[in-house]
């Protein structure tokens, strides 16, 4: 096979999808030291970016823009100037598609069409590889890499994580106590377990091991955090509003991060933290926590609505998993056992 001495990396969001691509990276550099790797993102991802080594160029692209410093008529221009010797489009939507043939690439390589989320974008491929018999999405992200000669590659996230001042702050509300971390939030409605799951929940780990709850939030989260810490009775706290970094850096420090099949999940398992993942409408195998020492509790099974953004039923699957199934699963991901005495300072219990 040709060597190649510069290739595109088509994903351009969202989180999640963006982290479960990460392992790409340390396979491209583990079998080609010397290659050139670029990244095509949109800009609102700009934040991971910062986390993430082992690529030599991000391409920013402002969603939906076509004029501007990030629009389509700088940046398409721009990707052709740096004559890639492959472009890997790593999403399998039919604008990844047609950016990454615009690219100029000399080969434009995607999914086969069983794997693509819209079957049109393969119109705009030179080639679709076997990707193996894979069921987890970073494995369907690695599979495509036998198109350039890699498999077997290993699922390794190429993190720098640091401290951050919002980190310290949000570690510093548990006053020297072992501390979960909650994420309420979901892109879908039909994702969310529910403040009030969530808030029994800490409310059952305090009593149960002396454990603080911290409620982590993103944009438009605020309100469900806050219902999450009234709902905890005294057991969980607000962070501050959380960012990429901020997350990273919180989730190793947890005994558990727990939430639904969210961006925010993803991360807090790629940065180091152990994570337990409540899931509906998405199948655990596929989209469940990809490294061992994790978990997850899920209904997919029972789904009627599979990877519907909103439930047609009056009750979601999600809803039916109770605080005991998830207590359990993270009693098991942690080790802990049996009943802590609450310790630290006055009033720390609160």
């Amino acid at each position: 096979m040709t060597p190649l001495a510069r290739i595109l990396v088509v994903r351009l969001g969202a989180l999640g999808d963006l982290v479960h691509t990460l392992p790409v990276i340390p396979a491209l550099r583990a079998a080609m030291p010397s290659v050139e790797i670029h990244w095509l993102v949109e800009e609102r991802h700009a934040a991971l970016t910062q986390l993430v080594e082992g690529v030599d160029a991000w391409v920013f692209w402002e969603f939906p823009r076509f004029g501007g410093p990030r629009g389509l008529r700088v940046v398409v221009p721009f990707l052709r100037s740096r004559r890639y010797d492959a472009a890997l489009d790593l999403q399998g939507l039919i604008r990844s598609a047609v950016l990454a043939r615009a690219s100029g690439a000399a080969r434009v390589i995607g999914f086969p069409s069983a794997h693509l989320r819209e079957k049109p974008a393969a119109l705009f491929y030179s080639e679709q590889p076997g990707i193996g018999d894979v069921t987890h999405v970073v494995d369907r992200q690695l599979g495509l890499l036998r198109a350039v000669g890699i498999s077997d590659a290993p699922r390794l996230f190429p993190l720098r994580i640091a401290s951050t001042p919002v980190a310290d702050a949000a570690i510093g509300l548990a006053r020297g106590r072992p501390f979960a971390l909650l994420v309420p939030g979901a892109g879908w409605p039909n994702k969310e377990w529910g403040p009030e799951r969530f808030g029994a929940l800490a409310s059952t780990m305090a009593s149960r091991w002396g454990w603080r709850a911290i409620v982590t939030w993103g944009p438009n989260e605020r309100t469900l955090a806050e219902e999450v810490v009234r709902a905890a009775s005294g057991a969980a706290c607000l962070a501050p509003s959380t960012g990429v970094a901020d997350l990273a850096a919180l989730a190793p420090a947890a005994e558990v991060v727990v939430g639904g099949d969210t961006g925010p999940i993803h991360l807090s398992e790629a940065a180091g933290g152990r994570v337990v993942c409540v899931l509906g409408p998405t199948d655990p195998a596929r989209n469940g926590p990809a490294l061992p020492g994790s978990g997850s509790v899920s209904r997919f099974s029972d789904c009627s609505c599979r990877y519907a953004r909103s439930c047609r039923r009056p009750l979601p699957c999600i809803a039916t998993i109770g605080v005991d199934e998830v207590l359990e699963e993270v009693a098991r991901v942690t080790g802990v056992r049996g009943t802590r005495a609450v310790t630290g300072p006055p009033g720390s219990s609160s």
